[in-house]
């Protein structure tokens, strides 16, 4: 009688994990099915990116691939085209269209200053990858980094710039000539400003 007891237990502990098990193999399932839903696969940020900077940048995928090691998949891009000056005290302004996986396209502005041992000018076409934002109001704040390249193939930069929920990672090309270091902030917006602060 306790044999049997104790077999019923053992019947209903493997009934009770083979379901654990299952439930976990279909919660996964369903939210990388939900993320993949919400977020930008490699083809589809490659293709953009190709459209947006044409076929003359040749590190493009290999930038492309970098990013998606390093950050996973993308919620939202931004395509835009920015300006930028410094001696030693730098500013920076751009604007372009973000474009939310889950939410539409939209207008968006930013500006920012720096500081550092820096100087020159340019004018760069900017590709920006954005990690965890589901909404433009999310990526409507400062984004502290440090610029210099931080990853840079056949005319092409990449750096990464964050507030803790939300991940930049902007990938630029351009003419001009600046050479240095700096640490500033870039603020994003969806209305234009010449004040950088």
């Amino acid at each position: 009688m306790v044999r049997r007891l104790f077999q019923e237990i053992a019947l209903i502990q493997r009934a009770v994990a083979m379901a654990l098990v299952a439930f976990t193999l279909i919660f996964s399932s369903a939210v990388a099915q939900a993320n993949e839903e919400n977020t930008f696969s490699v083809q589809e940020i490659s293709d953009a990116a190709e459209g947006f900077f044409g076929s003359t940048t040749q590190g493009l995928a290999e930038i492309i691939e970098k990013v998606f090691s390093d950050l996973g998949r993308p919620t939202a891009y931004i395509t835009g085209e920015e300006v930028s000056g410094a001696f030693v005290v730098g500013l920076r302004y751009g604007k372009g269209d973000l474009n939310i996986k889950a939410g539409g396209t939209s207008k968006i502005f930013w500006q920012g200053p720096s500081i550092g041992f820096d100087i020159g000018g340019n004018a760069s076409k900017s590709f920006v990858l954005i990690y965890g934002a589901t909404t433009k109001e999310q990526i409507y704040a400062r984004f502290p980094g440090v610029e210099g390249t931080f990853y840079f193939v056949a005319g092409l930069g990449v750096n990464y710039q964050g507030d803790g929920d939300v991940t930049l990672a902007p990938i630029r090309t351009g003419v001009g000539l600046r050479q240095g270091a700096n640490i500033g902030y870039l603020h994003y917006s969806g209305e234009h400003s010449w004040l950088p602060f």
